[in-house]
């Protein structure tokens, strides 16, 4: 068969800890599941920074470009904390995801039914809990013209400053986002719940009426429901599953799907995807990275959790590559692992656990795998 192409950065931190256990997995279901998979390594965030003076070189933007997939560590430090906005590491995942047109960002959370004591909610509101959150990711505020700050020769404004931001969508950049949440729902629970400020805001009004013109004229299969996303942050707290697929503009995704990690209890177990359009092999532009950032605190010590990083991998194999069995067996073995009882350090809890390292906790999953 023909080799699924992949482009590992593991960037900065943590990142090379965590994607090396990645890379075990990669190698296991090459032995084990007949699969093949042709893999290169490049740099991304401060460790590009410190080889080329850029957070990504224009070399690895065009590996990027033309791999089946991307799959990323972490990126930053406090290292590169004084260097200019315009080459810090953080520049270079934005670069990915921009020029990747990476419009789609997926952030599940699931809790494992062995960390629902982890959650800040009690255990019979997360128990079980499995939604998915579909941000879009390259328009809205953070993108939207005019913005910055300026001068304001207004009397009365006390500072003499004014600082703008643009909220901005096209119906275009609307229904695309919308189409990835059907398709998403459609493998799911058959649910997709639209989360905007059609109450207060024009662009949430345009965002409501696309939304819906997408589901009436190409998905009516799939159930649509419409949320203030206020409300939208109370149901989560209130009552997360509730929601299966969750469709979303930029901020309030940005914030809503951080709220929705922490009902899982833990920010080392969340992975996610960033997609965009299929490519000329019918597959889509993709980047997989976990949500954890590069906690350069931990660095070097075989204390990082490579779960995240792990569970990203099983999303690649699910929407890059059309393997759901696999990505079900690869996430089946991580839930055995944590059902055994055993715990990297942020995942040691009142009731104990079994201390294992970085590397252990790899090993303990390729053993899960070995053993369906």
């Amino acid at each position: 068969m023909t080799p699924f192409s992949l482009l590992i950065l593991p960037g900065d931190g943590i990142g090379p800890e965590v994607m090396a256990e990645v890379r075990k997995v990669i190698g296991w279901f090459e032995q084990n599941r007949g699969l093949s998979f042709e893999v290169s390594e490049d740099l991304v965030g401060g460790a590009a920074y410190d080889k080329h003076g850029k957070p990504l070189a224009d070399a690895t933007m065009q590996k990027a470009q033309e791999v089946d997939a991307v799959l990323l560590g972490a990126v930053g430090g406090p290292k590169y904390d004084n260097l200019d906005f315009s080459v810090k590491p953080e520049r270079g995942l934005l670069r990915l995801r921009k020029e990747m047109d990476l419009f789609a960002n997926l952030r599940p959370a699931q809790c494992f039914d062995a960390l629902a004591d982890f959650s800040s909610l009690k255990r019979d509101v997360v128990a079980g809990l499995d939604i998915l959150i579909v941000r879009e990711l390259t328009s809205g505020v953070y993108f939207g013209e005019p913005r910055g700050i300026s001068d304001d020769n207004d009397p009365e404004n006390e500072g003499g400053r004014v600082g703008v931001n643009t909220q901005r969508y096209t119906s275009g950049e609307i229904r695309r986002v919308a189409r990835s949440a059907f398709e998403l729902a459609r493998k799911r629970a058959g649910r997709v719940c639209s989360m905007e400020k059609a109450n207060v805001m024009e662009s949430g009004i345009l965002w409501r009426e696309e939304v819906q013109w997408v589901h009436d004229n190409e998905y009516p299969d799939v159930e649509l429901s419409h949320m203030y996303a206020d409300n939208g942050a109370m149901q989560l707290v209130r009552n997360p599953r509730q929601f299966d697929v969750i469709v979303t503009d930029n901020l309030f995704g940005d914030i809503l799907s951080d709220a929705a990690a922490m009902l899982t209890g833990s920010l080392g177990m969340l992975p996610s995807a960033s997609l965009g359009a299929p490519m000329a092999n019918g597959r889509p532009k993709a980047l997989y990275e976990p949500v954890h950032g590069s906690a350069p605190d931990i660095a070097g010590q075989g204390k990082a959790n490579p779960i995240a990083c792990i569970l990203s991998f099983a999303m690649c194999l699910r929407y890059s590559f059309d393997l759901g069995a696999e990505a079900d067996m690869l996430e089946k073995a991580v839930e055995k692992v944590l059902a055994d009882g055993l715990r990297t350090g942020d995942l040691m809890g009142p009731e104990g656990g079994k201390p294992v390292s970085t590397a252990e906790m790899g090993d303990h999953i390729l053993a899960a795998l070995s053993a369906q």
